[in-house]
């Protein structure tokens, strides 16, 4: 209990501190949000989008979810996208993964782990499409670095897949997509994949009728 409550302290603290620096803080908040960024990041406690990136509240739409997955049946991410590049117009979309990262060494193992076992099932195909590569490497922290990387690749990939990617790259020629990896060990964040608006999918994934 004591730690639930340092969070009330905590935000109340944080909130008069704000009004102090600056009065009109929050009545700027409340009437505006035009972030020029959604980020697709992990749930991971130790990976929170703002502080690793120097940013402010409302400069920064955030959708977080186990391993930082693009899932095409996912609809709660498929809104959060629709939303960002609809309605916010959104010109960059950042998926981030992270070093050491709980879901890819739950993909890496034959472990079951309930529910959570069908979500992993995503990232183990990513293992699949790679296993040539990724099995070729020394060691397991070897591995799950390069599968972390071509996990996010992967669903930077998928990203561009959907029709509400498609039909925004057709009509606006934005948002460029970005895929990155944050190290745990010195903080620093690693760009390992791009695609600017307007790139080509693979053609079978090519939506012509938006």
């Amino acid at each position: 209990m004591e730690t639930y409550r340092n969070l009330l302290k905590n935000n109340s603290e944080w909130a008069a501190a704000q009004l102090k620096e600056d009065p009109d803080y929050f009545n700027r908040l409340v009437n505006l949000q035009t972030p020029e960024i959604l980020w697709i990041g992990c749930s991971d406690s130790r990976v929170p989008a703002d502080r690793i990136t120097g940013t402010h509240p409302g400069e920064i739409f955030v959708h977080r979810n186990i391993a930082n997955m693009v899932v095409p049946t996912d609809l709660n991410l498929l809104s959060v996208l629709q939303f960002a590049v609809e309605i916010l117009n959104v010109r960059h979309v950042i998926v981030c993964g992270h070093h050491n990262c709980g879901g890819v060494a739950a993909a890496m193992s034959n472990d079951s782990l309930g529910l959570l076992d069908q979500w992993i099932w995503n990232i183990k195909n990513v293992y699949r499409i790679h296993r040539e590569e990724i099995d070729a490497c020394k060691t397991n922290d070897e591995k799950k670095h390069l599968l972390t990387r071509l996990n996010v690749k992967e669903q930077v990939m998928n990203l561009a897949k959907t029709s509400i990617i498609q039909k925004s790259w057709k009509k606006k020629r934005l948002p460029h997509l970005h895929g990155w990896v944050y190290d745990l060990r010195d903080g620093i964040i690693n760009p390992v994949f791009e695609m600017e608006a307007c790139n080509a999918v693979d053609p079978i994934y090519e939506i012509n009728n938006i």
